[in-house]
């Protein structure tokens, strides 16, 4: 991962925009969508920096980030401290999609395929489970069987399917219906080589949901970190024989 995704709270905050012209103009909208107030110039409290700049640019971000500002400079990437992704708006669902400056076209196209996938209200439950906060927590006390239940609840094809434009409006009867307990699951992953990016479908998968992943100690950290971030990493030698609640993974080379 060459950079670190981040969605900044620009909400009443100062955000320096120096230049003019469409891609300005373009920066301008995108900052007021985000909350922001522009000023054309370093203002005491300024959050971040743009720069539009046919001529000069590099001096201006230079000023910039001495000022202590990052800064990112239009079709400029190695004057960029951050770049801008390409956004899917679901508020408050928003998916950003970068290519690290590689090509504003290509993170373009794939918007645009995401923009086709995902439905109108998908925003309406996000909204509607951050409402059922509360009753989530009484239903499931436990956090991590919390978390199965909803992961369940949104898989494909379940009662909150996010590609479902009418799951926003289950999402009571869903925390009302009684739900049986789920025993603990452990899934093999054999691997065939050391590269991530030859997972199966099944196996990218079975790492995004794990909540365990117990392995030999030669999988290497590539593949590992495709596991999900909170999913607990276990090295061994041979996979568990009493696996802990929840679903585990056993990931060994293929022999």
């Amino acid at each position: 991962m060459r950079q670190l995704p981040i969605f900044l709270n620009l909400s009443g905050r100062t955000v320096v925009l120096v230049g003019e012209g469409e891609a300005a103009d373009a920066k301008a909208r995108l900052i007021a969508r985000a909350g922001g107030r522009v000023v054309p110039a370093w203002e005491a409290g300024a959050t971040i920096a743009f720069v539009a700049l046919e001529d000069g640019a590099e001096t201006v971000a230079a000023d910039l980030r001495a000022r202590g500002l990052l800064v990112n400079v239009v079709d400029r990437p190695d004057l960029c401290d951050f770049t801008t992704p390409a956004i899917v708006d679901r508020a408050p669902v928003t998916i950003a999609v970068g290519t690290g400056a590689a090509s504003a076209g290509l993170a373009k196209a794939v918007r645009q395929r995401i923009e086709a996938l995902l439905p109108a209200r998908l925003g309406a439950l996000a909204a509607a489970l951050h409402a059922a906060r509360g009753a989530m927590k009484a239903r499931w006390p436990a956090a991590a069987d919390r978390r199965r239940a909803i992961d369940a609840a949104l898989g494909p094809g379940g009662a909150l399917d996010p590609l479902d434009a009418d799951a926003a409006d289950r999402v009571g009867a869903w925390l009302a219906v009684p739900q049986a307990a789920v025993p603990p699951r452990l899934e093999t992953i054999r691997l065939t080589g050391a590269d991530p990016d030859e997972l199966t479908l099944r196996a990218a998968r079975l790492l995004g949901e794990a909540d365990h992943v117990f392995h030999d100690p030669a999988v290497p950290s590539a593949i590992l970190d495709r596991a999900r971030a909170d999913a607990v990493r276990h090295p061994a030698d041979a996979p568990p024989a009493a696996p802990p609640p929840g679903l585990s993974l056993w990931i060994a080379f293929a022999r």
